[in-house]
């Protein structure tokens, strides 16, 4: 009966808590994945802060807006340029793509032709009925431009959206290079009330994974994308800085990669550079995909010891539930359930007690 009044005593109290709790998430929801990125930077760009602190004599505030200000000029600096470029580029392949719907005969790669005779006169069919009706063409293609101009604004309602959390990022990070340590510290006191002995194991993993899902993707598709743009511009692809950029966004996926640079060999085939597209072909599969093969499983599994079959679902599973800031949070997620079963896996059994009792 005592425990039932103590039960009904607390009833409120955790109901109280729970409104705030959901009030607090309410509140602070559209700051989360700003925070989450600022938490990201600040631990991979750490060694450095401790660098500048010692330089600066100790001065934390300083340390903190030096810091900011790298970073902010570090991402600023090459995306800036990167739109510039973008917006030549983007005019260029508008051109080609305006001149390659103007012309009155699709072209067939020999090969194809060649080898494939039934597939290459449907093809040439399907472009002569297109363009037996020039009105029906131009109504098509009004079609496409007005789709592309509603999904601009919706890009460009994404650009603003992006920006603004860019510079919530920014602002965060400022105060994660100055309270890091008290934020830690707080964490730490905080886990080894709910597990007292294997909190800091917990934050190890995290660390852990979140630096081998920083060298072991995203440095590993920044290197993925600096060949395969190489291999763009040697074979004459159009628009290669354009191209570069689309390979690093899908180079951050497992095993994406040959899915841009196939695509560009194909395009090169398909316009009669038979021995452009081989050569890109050989050079994606001996330079670039030698990296995603090779270099980041054995980047990650040794600074993790997680298998990486269980990082690449993190990973995709993580772009699929959050966004980008999912290509971090999934496999820290997974590495945190790891420990915690490794832990539970460690704990010795219990056997029964043995009845001593003699009749």
């Amino acid at each position: 009966m005592l425990r039932e009044s103590s039960l009904w005593a607390r009833l409120p109290l955790l109901l109280g808590l729970s409104a705030l709790t959901y009030l607090t998430y309410a509140i602070l929801s559209p700051f989360l994945i700003p925070v989450a990125w600022a938490a990201i930077l600040a631990f991979v760009t750490w060694p450095l802060r401790t660098r500048l602190l010692s330089l600066f004599g100790g001065r934390v505030n300083l340390t903190a807006a030096v810091m900011t200000f790298i970073l902010a000029a570090t991402l600023i600096g090459p995306l800036a340029w990167l739109l510039v470029v973008l917006q030549s580029e983007l005019r260029t392949l508008y051109g080609l793509a305006a001149e390659f719907i103007a012309r009155d005969t699709l072209p067939i790669p020999p090969f194809l032709q060649l080898h494939f005779p039934a597939l290459a006169n449907e093809l040439t069919r399907l472009w002569s009925v297109a363009h037996e009706d020039p009105a029906a063409m131009r109504g098509s293609l009004q079609s496409v431009l007005n789709m592309g101009f509603a999904q601009f604004g919706l890009v460009a309602g994404g650009i603003g959206r992006n920006l603004a959390k860019f510079t919530f990022t920014l602002f965060a990070l400022f105060f994660f290079f100055r309270d890091g340590p008290a934020v830690l510290g707080q964490l730490r006191q905080a886990l080894a009330h709910m597990t007292q002995k294997q909190g800091e194991r917990y934050l190890l993993a995290a660390g852990n994974m979140t630096r081998a899902v920083v060298f072991g993707i995203v440095l590993t598709a920044l290197g993925q994308c600096t060949l395969a743009g190489i291999g763009y511009a040697v074979a004459g692809a159009p628009n290669p800085v354009f191209l570069t950029l689309v390979t690093f966004v899908i180079a951050l996926v497992p095993f994406g990669t040959p899915f841009a640079w196939g695509g560009v060999a194909l395009w090169l085939f398909a316009n009669g550079q038979t021995f452009e597209a081989l050569g890109l072909v050989l050079w994606g599969v001996f330079v670039v995909s030698w990296i995603d093969n090779i270099v980041r499983p054995l980047v990650i599994s040794n600074a993790t010891h997680i298998s990486f079959l269980l990082v690449m679902f993190g990973v995709l599973g993580g772009l699929a539930s959050f966004g980008m800031i999912g290509l971090f949070l999934g496999p820290v997620i997974l590495a945190v359930v790891v420990a915690i079963w490794q832990e539970w896996l460690a704990q010795p059994v219990l056997s029964p007690p043995v009845d001593t009792k003699t009749d």
